[in-house]
């Protein structure tokens, strides 16, 4: 436990430093209490410089001192690194893919008639996504384009002699050359995950750049796997609009049964919010106020920006949205979800319902979900919540009044209809137009996560209001959007405050067109970890009208709190598109000089992208806006 100062240390959202001095004060653990008894962690491990794969191990190689310089097989330290950081590439892009993979497999029942739960709720997108995969749509049933598009994205998992298509066909003519010429083009999703594991085993590739490259084709399959699951939630789901809602603590009601939906998969959780509405009967004859939905993490951007529903709070204070005793049920799917939610949850009277086979946690109640009976296990998923509010209705309760307003729901074709108000025949032209006079200098994608290492939200928001002062277009997703838009990034009613002057008249200006009273907010939230593709989206099309490669573009990205292997793949993938990105956090590589010069510098001699590490967020920012003055200069803007 830590005293009154240090928990000031632990987040900036002061809804979350309430339920940290309340489980200080019950003797709850929490992450910020097992991150510090962790501490000093491992520095061979933090450099990299700690293998232990295969049997003969752990080996490590201390770069200061005079032990070992190798390991036991012979490894180098830039072989022990880079078989690390390539098998962080691969966890991350087997995650983003198994998410994109569940939803084809959705598709695909539903387009054989096996559910009754899912339906094409956008047939535009549908019609869109196929024409782009080649697929025929002219005088054919949704059904039937949709079954040829499920079908499309399950070929793309395997090796085949035909590129991955939602890896070829999304990036631009220019990058799929440079793709090519250095052999980072994917042959399948799942081959390049098997091709890391096999490559990184005992006695396999022993050549670092090697190792890295086949860690950037690795990552564009990432891009694949994000890509695909984007198209596909918005096919089923519906292609997110602009809409308002709320965010942080203050969200919970005292009087209602709370459920929050929390991991990155909206299969399950947008039933829910469906089958909710029909539930609310048995609620009130429990007591109950209503039934109130909150997010949490990637699951929560989902339901935020299709449903309106709240997101209560994200990633490292995951835990905090129970110690207030009001959530009767936290309903998790996978990825980012701590084991510790249990113990937290008998602490409080909250049940942890688990609802996939590959995300079980011990002392959990599991639902076991199915898409042939989505429906049904949504109820009795909201059933153990109901039963759980009458059990705790007589309990007092602690939450924190706060919350703020949001504007969610930024999708690419919600902000080309947006630019559509001021130029019908050439949406993409006014954003240019201000791109080249410097009302906006450039665009930076925040992503990822928040880390325990460093003060919960403390990086983004410095960034942020940094980047935003100087007239660079913020848009954001997954835990990063979470983060921001707890912070006010995401009420429009801050752009004075926020905002430069050049992009708060263009924010104004598409405001005032659409007929929103007022303008963008400051942020533009763009969804889930998976819809970082949605940023690459708006890049390509960019480029393409541009007529140059993403390379090029005034254009960058952050992991600002970094966490979870899925933002090193994430970050790499990037990198392989061209843009500068930023990682916030230490990445494991400092213990191989080379290694470290081939992802910073070598790597832009290549693919035009490279990793800004840096983890003081001031200088952080400096660093991405002298990465999106050069790409001007480059552009021959001023």
């Amino acid at each position: 436990m830590s005293d009154g100062k240090d928990i000031l240390s632990r987040s900036t959202d002061p809804a979350i430093l309430q339920m940290i001095a309340k489980a200080e004060k019950m003797g709850v653990t929490t992450v910020w209490d097992r991150y510090d008894a962790m501490t000093p962690q491992c520095g061979f491990a933090e450099t990299g410089l700690c293998c232990r794969h295969c049997l003969q191990g752990p080996c490590r190689i201390n770069p200061f001192g005079d032990e070992p310089k190798t390991g036991i097989c012979g490894a180098s330290a830039d072989v022990m690194v880079a078989r690390g950081i390539d098998r962080a590439i691969a966890a991350g892009t087997a995650a983003h893919s198994g998410h994109a993979r569940h939803l084809a497999h959705t598709m695909l029942k539903m387009a054989e008639g096996k559910t009754r739960d899912y339906k094409v709720k956008d047939v535009e997108k549908l019609k869109a996504v196929a024409t782009r995969l080649n697929i025929p749509v002219k005088g054919r049933k949704e059904n039937e384009i949709a079954l040829d598009v499920a079908k499309a994205a399950l070929a793309d998992f395997h090796e085949k002699d035909t590129p991955v298509l939602w890896a070829a066909t999304v990036v631009t003519p220019g990058r799929v050359k440079v793709l090519t010429d250095l052999g980072l083009v994917p042959k399948g999703i799942d081959h390049e995950v098997s091709d890391i594991m096999h490559r990184t085993l005992y006695g396999v590739d022993a050549d670092a750049v090697n190792l890295l490259l086949a860690g950037l084709r690795c990552s564009v399959a990432d891009l694949a796997g994000c890509y695909m699951g984007t198209d596909l939630a918005d096919i089923l789901f519906g292609t997110p609009k602009p809409i308002v809602t709320e965010a942080n603590l203050g969200v919970i009601k005292a009087d209602a049964v709370n459920i929050a939906v929390h991991g990155h998969n909206p299969v399950l959780s947008d039933v829910i919010v469906s089958v909710a509405k029909e539930m609310e009967k048995e609620a009130k004859a429990a007591g109950a106020s209503d039934i109130n939905l909150v997010g949490i993490c990637c699951t929560g951007n989902e339901v935020m920006m299709r449903h309106t529903i709240p997101a209560c709070t994200h990633s490292v204070s995951q835990e905090m949205a129970i110690m207030n005793g009001a959530l009767d049920a936290m309903v998790v799917d996978y990825q980012c979800i701590m084991p510790s939610l249990v113990t937290v949850a008998e602490c409080m009277g909250t049940t942890i319902v688990t609802t996939m086979d590959i995300c079980k946690i011990s002392g959990a109640t599991h639902v076991d979900f199915s898409e042939e009976a989505a429906s049904e296990k949504a109820k009795e998923t909201i059933r153990i919540a109901i039963k759980n509010f009458s059990n705790r209705a007589k309990r007092a309760v602690d939450i924190p009044n706060i919350k703020t307003p949001v504007v969610s729901g930024f999708s690419v074709e919600a902000i080309v209809a947006a630019l559509s108000k001021l130029d019908a025949k050439d949406p993409l032209k006014p954003l240019v137009d201000n791109i080249k006079a410097g009302n906006i200098r450039g665009v930076c994608l925040f992503a990822g996560c928040n880390n325990v290492k460093v003060p919960q939200d403390r990086n983004f928001t410095v960034m942020a209001r940094k980047l935003l002062k100087k007239n660079v277009l913020v848009v954001a997703t997954g835990c990063g959007a979470g983060a921001l838009m707890r912070h006010g990034f995401m009420n429009p009613a801050n752009v004075d405050e926020l905002c430069g002057d050049g992009l708060k008249a263009v924010l104004t200006a598409i405001g005032k067109a659409n007929n929103l009273g007022g303008p963008l907010p400051p942020v533009l939230h763009m969804g889930s970890c998976v819809d970082n593709s949605r940023a690459v989206a708006l890049s390509v099309a960019v480029a393409n009208y541009l007529r140059v490669d993403t390379d090029k573009l005034p254009v960058v990205a952050s992991a600002a709190e970094a966490v979870s292997e899925k933002a090193v793949s994430i970050g790499a993938y990037a990198v392989a598109a061209g843009l500068p990105t930023h990682v916030g956090v230490m990445l494991p590589v400092l213990g191989s000089p080379l290694v470290t010069q081939v992802l910073t510098e070598k790597v832009k001699d290549l693919t035009g992208g490279y990793f800004i590490v840096d983890l003081d967020p001031d200088s952080s920012a400096e660093k991405v806006l002298n990465a999106i003055e050069a790409r001007r200069a480059g552009l021959g803007l001023g």
